[in-house]
């Protein structure tokens, strides 16, 4: 049986032909993204927002029915609330958006709590209220802030990693990629008003580790051919090693997004935005491994002889003594 190639082993696009104009098109994207962050800003979740967090326990159920709450509470009016396991798989935290206001009115935020409480028990006489208490916008917008530090640093991390792994020119187009990924998937979120919460976090860091592991695999067969080809034009060699690493590139970008398509059409609606984030970062990664790392090389200065070592006087000395020279 003959084997499926999406990608013809003779395939030679000339990616680095369109170099300029899709770096321009990057450009763009990112300006416009950090624009609309800044008009627009982001639609905090509870979780980066503050609310009210009640803690309930349902004490003749081995499992809270979590998909279930979702649907209840959201019926209530107060925006798609968060509920998690919280403790034991019996026990679940359930946290709803404020309205404007309630936060500083004495009693407000605490009677929300109760209604929803008042609402959970009606329908499942065993739960339990184990706390109703109000997350405050202040505690929230520390944890927001951490948050970003986190995927800061995970970036940095990833930029660090690849110029000790290769050299600094690889690890500042990585760099420029992750950066691309990451302001485009914000950007989305700042035009759409979807709820920006912790999910969408986790989808980001998701994002930075595909287009991490896309632009590696990319970098890696550049040195190999910067090795192999000594005297290949760099743009040759660019345009030889996506092409030779584009196979795996669409391969494992058509699975991922077979996999995310029942979740973005058919998935719970809680799930909605992470689906959509990570599916907006899998084509936005692929775009920038492709068309972005290896361009960047270009404009930093990279030749086929960049990284070959410099041959000493001891060196030469040693190959004459061979019968070398």
């Amino acid at each position: 049986m003959k084997l499926l190639k999406l990608v013809p082993d003779d395939t030679n696009i000339k990616f680095l032909k369109l170099r300029v104009p899709f770096f321009v098109l990057s450009l763009v994207l990112i300006v416009g993204s950090w624009t609309a962050v800044a008009i627009n800003g982001l639609n905090f979740g509870v979780d980066f927002a503050g609310g009210q967090e009640v803690r309930m326990t349902f004490t003749k159920q081995a499992e809270a029915p979590i998909p279930s709450l979702r649907e209840l509470v959201g019926g209530l009016g107060y925006g798609e609330p968060v509920v998690q396991e919280f403790g034991a798989k019996n026990q679940v935290s359930i946290r709803v958006a404020l309205p404007e206001g309630a936060e500083d009115t004495p009693g407000a935020a605490t009677a929300i709590g109760d209604k929803v409480i008042a609402t959970i028990t009606k329908s499942y006489p065993d739960a339990r209220k184990d706390g109703n208490d109000t997350v405050s916008g202040k505690v929230a917008g520390e944890f927001r802030d951490q948050a970003i530090l986190a995927l800061l640093a995970a970036m940095a991390a990833v930029a660090a990693y690849i110029w000790v792994r290769f050299e600094w020119q690889f690890g500042a187009g990585a760099m420029f990629a992750l950066v691309h990924d990451v302001s485009v998937t914000i950007g989305l979120f700042a035009v759409t008003q979807m709820e920006f919460s912790l999910q969408i976090v986790a989808a980001i860091l998701a994002i930075i580790g595909y287009s991490l592991n896309d632009t590696i695999v990319v970098y890696d067969r550049i040195r190999e051919n910067m090795k192999k080809y000594r005297k290949m034009e760099m743009f040759d060699l660019l345009d030889l090693s996506v092409n030779e690493t584009l196979s795996r590139t669409v391969m494992t970008s058509l699975t991922l997004f077979i996999a995310l398509i029942p979740l973005l059409f058919f998935g719970p609606e809680s799930l909605f935005g992470m689906v959509a984030a990570i599916t907006v970062g899998l084509f936005i990664g692929t775009y920038s491994s492709i068309y972005m790392a290896g361009a960047l090389l270009i404009w930093m200065g990279v030749t086929t002889n960049s990284f070959v070592p410099t041959e000493t006087a001891v060196d030469r000395q040693e190959k004459l003594a061979r019968g070398e020279g």
